[in-house]
């Protein structure tokens, strides 16, 4: 199917046209509908005429929220090329392998990340564009601003193939590395259309949605049915909680994505007394269910204005939701829904299948499959975990879990190792590398242990090579530097860790013991 996605945005545009479509707080720049739609015709243009990008070439985008919004879905779907969306907050090594990777011709940057990517991209040949002016000129350098000087705002009438990869992301990987997922137009129309199919309609042509998590790691995902539903997506850069309430209150938020981290420090800095925060009517939270106790306190100060949603990296949308509704319980009640992660919505599959690939009956555990039109087709320039990981146009999700008698779906562990903590998939044979690398370190173990805010945090038990004596806190320092946020919070140095016959480190076996004493083994 071939799609002309410019007279699609120009209808949505007319019929909003003078209402505001995109506030970037800290740059304080503001586009109504039909402004915002003007805008990515002629940024769709550049990438095509002055950018000279052709049909299956590559850009890549390192940015901030605010400079990520002007190149989001609705630029994209109007220009016949590849993008690929980096996590600004990722390290500058990690960037790199990913640039390696998907090899752009373009890299979109901010400019105060010039001076240390600069040489990097241009010995590869890349051509850098910065999103604020230079200080001076630079070979192979420039300004976005400039370069949009004089473009066409007239639709480029581009037509795409809906089947065709349109967009790449990097997720995590169980060798250390990201595994690059390739969405479709289709994936993302189906994204649109899981939003139009929740219980609960968070897109009112008054909504006003606030978006503090990076676009490029899934806020992006709500500027399309905004565009379409006559709202307004606000963005802002810094994670800073009393910005986020000043926000709220300034911009008369109805809206925002969170996880249940951030929801639990409202409470404990009493940020509902010190902000007006009563436009907001839904909070979609997600990565981790809510804790009851906690919930109950967040509904006493802010209403029952919260859904929790479950997706992720492979399917682009939410797949299941536990609606407002399904979030209150009356006294005398059962609150058991609370520890699921809600209903499959319409379109999609979740079955939940044993080791051989049979499909389990009501209330057994295994992993769960998920199938629909979201679910992506694979992985880029990766065939090999591709064959592994789908199968009869299912994605094997890793997850744990059972669904009950009435439908709701539970995810009880996880079969990869992964650790979700604040809403970040964090591996642990990438934290593993970096603790490994220390001089003292012999080997080691990351797992995920039970946090009260975070869900997750990452702790890791250490073996020390013979004679050294570091500190705990020193080798947390050494993996910051290496790996950022991914870094360990807690070290444990031990005498041995428990290994298979032919030396593998058990894991399962360490993250265990913190788990003990826990119901579930994800928070």
């Amino acid at each position: 199917m071939k799609i002309d996605f410019s007279r699609w945005s120009l209808d949505a545009a007319s019929r909003f046209a003078q209402r505001e479509a995109l506030v970037n707080v800290e740059r304080d720049r503001r586009f109504t509908h039909m402004e915002l739609h003007r805008l990515t015709n002629r940024i769709a243009r550049l990438i095509k005429e002055r950018l000279r990008l052709a049909s299956g070439d590559v850009y890549l985008t390192i940015l901030d929220n605010d400079n990520m919004s002007l190149l989001t879905f609705c630029t994209l779907a109007k220009a016949d090329v590849k993008a690929a969306w980096c996590n600004f907050r990722d390290t500058f090594d990690e960037h790199l392998w990913q640039i390696d990777w998907v090899e752009p011709k373009v890299v979109f940057l901010e400019t105060a990340l010039l001076d240390k990517y600069y040489d990097t991209l241009r010995q590869r040949g890349i051509r850098i564009v910065c999103m604020d002016p230079l200080a001076a000129p630079r070979d192979g350098v420039s300004c976005f601003w400039d370069l949009l000087e004089g473009v066409s705002d007239a639709e480029p009438h581009i037509e795409l193939d809906a089947d065709e990869p349109m967009l790449l992301r990097f997720t995590g990987g169980t060798t250390g590395r990201g595994k690059c997922c390739m969405y479709t137009l289709n994936n993302w129309l189906a994204l649109h259309r899981y939003f139009y199919s929740m219980p609960d309609d968070m897109f009112g042509n008054d909504a006003r949605h606030l978006s503090i998590t990076p676009l490029s790691h899934g806020s992006a995902a709500y500027a399309t049915t905004l565009a379409f539903k006559g709202g307004c997506h606000v963005t802002m850069n810094a994670s800073d909680l009393r910005q986020f309430c000043a926000n709220i209150q300034n911009e008369r938020i109805t809206s925002s994505h969170l996880v249940p981290t951030i929801l639990y420090r409202f409470l404990e800095f009493g940020l509902h007394e010190q902000f007006d925060l009563s436009s907001l009517r839904t909070i979609l939270y997600a990565a981790a269910p809510m804790s009851p106790a906690k919930l109950a306190l967040l509904q006493e100060k802010f209403g029952n204005i919260f859904i929790q949603a479950y997706g992720s990296s492979e399917v682009l949308a939410p797949v299941a939701v536990l609606s407002k509704a399904e979030h209150l319980c009356a006294p005398g009640q059962s609150n058991r829904h609370l520890s699921s992660t809600g209903i499959a919505l319409p379109e999609t599959e979740i079955v939940v299948m044993d080791e051989q690939g049979h499909e389990l009956p009501v209330g057994e555990t295994g992993e769960l499959w998920i199938r629909g039109p979201g679910v992506i087709k694979g992985y880029y320039k990766n065939p090999e975990a591709t064959a592994t990981e789908f199968q009869g146009g299912f994605w094997k999700s890793g997850d744990l879990g059972y669904v009950d008698e009435d439908r709701y779906v539970y995810i009880v562990d996880r079969k990869k190792d992964m650790i979700i903590s604040g809403g970040f998939n964090i591996y642990a044979i990438e934290v593993e590398a970096a603790l490994n690398a220390h001089p003292a370190v012999l080997m080691s173990a990351a797992v995920g242990v039970p946090h009260a805010e975070w869900g997750e945090s990452v702790h890791a038990e250490v073996v020390l090579k013979e004679g050294h004596t570091p500190d705990p806190a020193e080798i947390v320092a050494f993996c910051k530097e290496r790996i950022g946020y991914k870094a360990p919070k807690t070290v444990t140095i031990v005498d041995q860790l428990p290994m298979t016959v032919i030396g593998k480190v058990l894991r399962r076996q360490v993250r265990d013991k913190y788990w003990a004493d826990q119901q579930r083994k994800v928070n």
